[in-house]
Protein backbone atom coordinates (compact mmCIF):
# COMPACT_ATOMS: atom_id res chain seq x y z
CA UNK A 1 0.00 0.00 0.00
CA UNK A 2 1.42 3.57 -0.85
CA UNK A 3 1.85 5.72 1.74
CA UNK A 4 1.03 8.73 -0.06
CA UNK A 5 -1.78 9.94 -2.99
CA UNK A 6 0.02 11.52 -5.82
CA UNK A 7 -2.04 13.65 -8.53
CA UNK A 8 -0.56 14.78 -11.73
CA UNK A 9 -1.95 16.75 -14.17
CA UNK A 10 -5.29 18.08 -12.31
CA UNK A 11 -7.31 20.43 -14.82
CA UNK A 12 -10.98 19.86 -13.66
CA UNK A 13 -13.16 22.98 -13.85
CA UNK A 14 -10.62 25.83 -12.69
CA UNK A 15 -7.84 23.87 -11.84
CA UNK A 16 -4.87 24.66 -13.78
CA UNK A 17 -2.35 21.26 -14.70
CA UNK A 18 -1.67 20.58 -11.33
CA UNK A 19 0.69 18.20 -9.74
CA UNK A 20 -0.09 17.56 -6.01
CA UNK A 21 1.52 14.73 -3.06
CA UNK A 22 -0.29 14.28 -0.36
CA UNK A 23 0.08 11.84 2.45
CA UNK A 24 -2.47 9.24 3.22
CA UNK A 25 -4.45 8.56 6.76
CA UNK A 26 -3.62 11.86 7.16
CA UNK A 27 -6.01 15.01 7.80
CA UNK A 28 -5.77 16.91 5.30
CA UNK A 29 -6.98 20.68 5.39
CA UNK A 30 -7.27 22.27 1.68
CA UNK A 31 -7.63 26.50 2.13
CA UNK A 32 -7.80 29.20 0.02
CA UNK A 33 -9.16 31.60 -1.71
CA UNK A 34 -13.09 32.19 -3.13
CA UNK A 35 -12.85 30.30 -6.49
CA UNK A 36 -9.41 29.11 -6.48
CA UNK A 37 -10.39 25.25 -6.86
CA UNK A 38 -10.55 23.40 -3.69
CA UNK A 39 -13.58 21.99 -4.26
CA UNK A 40 -12.53 21.25 -7.56
CA UNK A 41 -9.90 19.19 -5.82
CA UNK A 42 -11.58 18.03 -3.06
CA UNK A 43 -14.93 16.68 -4.49
CA UNK A 44 -14.44 17.03 -8.28
CA UNK A 45 -11.07 15.25 -8.63
CA UNK A 46 -9.65 13.06 -5.19
CA UNK A 47 -13.32 12.16 -4.28
CA UNK A 48 -15.03 11.58 -7.72
CA UNK A 49 -11.74 9.26 -8.70
CA UNK A 50 -12.08 7.49 -5.18
CA UNK A 51 -15.58 6.72 -5.85
CA UNK A 52 -15.55 5.92 -9.66
CA UNK A 53 -12.24 3.27 -9.00
CA UNK A 54 -14.77 2.21 -6.06
CA UNK A 55 -17.68 1.34 -8.08
CA UNK A 56 -15.84 -0.03 -11.16
CA UNK A 57 -14.35 -2.72 -8.80
CA UNK A 58 -17.75 -4.20 -8.03
CA UNK A 59 -19.73 -6.42 -10.19
CA UNK A 60 -21.78 -5.93 -12.46
CA UNK A 61 -24.83 -6.65 -11.07
CA UNK A 62 -23.71 -4.24 -8.14
CA UNK A 63 -23.01 -1.15 -10.58
CA UNK A 64 -26.58 -1.13 -12.33
CA UNK A 65 -27.66 -0.04 -9.32
CA UNK A 66 -25.15 2.88 -9.11
CA UNK A 67 -24.67 6.16 -10.79
CA UNK A 68 -20.95 5.83 -12.77
CA UNK A 69 -19.36 9.34 -11.88
CA UNK A 70 -17.64 11.09 -14.93
CA UNK A 71 -13.69 10.38 -14.88
CA UNK A 72 -12.11 13.33 -13.85
CA UNK A 73 -9.74 15.35 -16.30
CA UNK A 74 -6.66 14.28 -14.45
CA UNK A 75 -3.63 12.37 -16.21
CA UNK A 76 -2.75 10.56 -13.33
CA UNK A 77 -3.75 9.49 -9.85
CA UNK A 78 -2.35 6.57 -7.42
CA UNK A 79 -2.65 5.50 -3.96
CA UNK A 80 -6.32 6.16 -3.73
CA UNK A 81 -8.90 4.59 -1.32
CA UNK A 82 -12.62 4.19 -1.83
CA UNK A 83 -13.86 7.33 -0.65
CA UNK A 84 -17.05 8.99 1.14
CA UNK A 85 -17.59 13.19 1.30
CA UNK A 86 -19.64 15.20 3.30
CA UNK A 87 -20.51 18.53 2.04
CA UNK A 88 -20.59 21.40 4.59
CA UNK A 89 -24.16 22.12 3.21
CA UNK A 90 -25.53 19.26 5.53
CA UNK A 91 -28.91 18.72 5.68
CA UNK A 92 -28.95 18.26 9.76
CA UNK A 93 -28.94 20.74 11.53
CA UNK A 94 -28.79 18.44 15.14
CA UNK A 95 -25.51 20.30 16.92
CA UNK A 96 -25.46 16.50 18.07
CA UNK A 97 -24.92 15.29 14.68
CA UNK A 98 -21.18 13.73 13.74
CA UNK A 99 -19.76 11.68 10.70
CA UNK A 100 -21.39 8.63 11.80
CA UNK A 101 -24.54 10.16 12.29
CA UNK A 102 -24.44 12.11 8.84
CA UNK A 103 -23.27 9.19 6.98
CA UNK A 104 -25.26 6.95 8.37
CA UNK A 105 -22.66 4.57 9.53
CA UNK A 106 -22.90 4.84 13.22
CA UNK A 107 -25.38 2.21 13.99
CA UNK A 108 -22.96 0.09 11.86
CA UNK A 109 -20.04 0.43 13.56
CA UNK A 110 -21.69 -0.01 17.08
CA UNK A 111 -22.54 -3.56 16.01
CA UNK A 112 -19.16 -4.17 14.77
CA UNK A 113 -17.83 -3.27 17.45
CA UNK A 114 -19.94 -4.98 19.48
CA UNK A 115 -19.91 -8.42 17.72
CA UNK A 116 -16.91 -8.67 16.44
CA UNK A 117 -14.83 -6.91 19.01
CA UNK A 118 -13.09 -8.14 22.05
CA UNK A 119 -13.39 -6.29 24.87
CA UNK A 120 -10.02 -5.77 26.70
CA UNK A 121 -8.78 -4.06 30.19
CA UNK A 122 -7.72 -0.41 29.48
CA UNK A 123 -5.35 -0.88 32.27
CA UNK A 124 -3.81 -4.45 31.45
CA UNK A 125 -4.46 -5.00 27.87
CA UNK A 126 -6.22 -8.57 28.76
CA UNK A 127 -9.68 -9.22 27.47
CA UNK A 128 -12.24 -8.95 29.07
CA UNK A 129 -14.93 -11.91 29.42
CA UNK A 130 -18.80 -12.44 31.22
CA UNK A 131 -18.91 -14.15 34.29
CA UNK A 132 -21.88 -15.39 35.93
CA UNK A 133 -23.07 -14.36 38.95
CA UNK A 134 -21.41 -17.62 40.91
CA UNK A 135 -18.54 -16.50 38.88
CA UNK A 136 -18.16 -13.16 40.20
CA UNK A 137 -18.55 -14.79 43.78
CA UNK A 138 -16.31 -17.57 43.56
CA UNK A 139 -13.79 -15.42 41.98
CA UNK A 140 -14.18 -12.81 45.32
CA UNK A 141 -13.76 -15.81 47.48
CA UNK A 142 -10.70 -17.25 46.13
CA UNK A 143 -9.06 -13.68 46.97
CA UNK A 144 -6.89 -13.92 50.46
CA UNK A 145 -8.06 -12.17 53.23
CA UNK A 146 -8.00 -9.03 53.98
CA UNK A 147 -8.25 -8.01 50.51
CA UNK A 148 -10.05 -4.83 49.47
CA UNK A 149 -12.51 -4.94 46.99
CA UNK A 150 -15.23 -2.29 45.26
CA UNK A 151 -18.35 -3.05 44.93
CA UNK A 152 -20.23 -0.85 41.77
CA UNK A 153 -23.60 -1.04 40.67
CA UNK A 154 -26.11 1.07 39.45
CA UNK A 155 -28.69 2.76 40.98
CA UNK A 156 -32.51 2.96 40.01
CA UNK A 157 -34.08 6.18 39.72
CA UNK A 158 -37.33 7.64 38.67
CA UNK A 159 -38.95 4.12 37.70
CA UNK A 160 -41.82 1.96 38.80
CA UNK A 161 -41.40 -0.86 40.50
CA UNK A 162 -39.04 -2.92 43.07
CA UNK A 163 -35.80 -2.80 42.46
CA UNK A 164 -33.85 -4.97 44.78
Amino acid sequence: MLDKITIRGARTHNLKNIDLTLPRDKLIVITGLSGSGKSSLAFDTIYAEGQRRYVESLSAYARQFLSVMDKPDVDHIEGLSPAISIEQKSTSHNPRSTVGTVTEIYDYLRLLYARAGTPRCPQHGCDLEAQTVSQMVDATLSLPQGTKALLLAPVVRGRKGAHQ
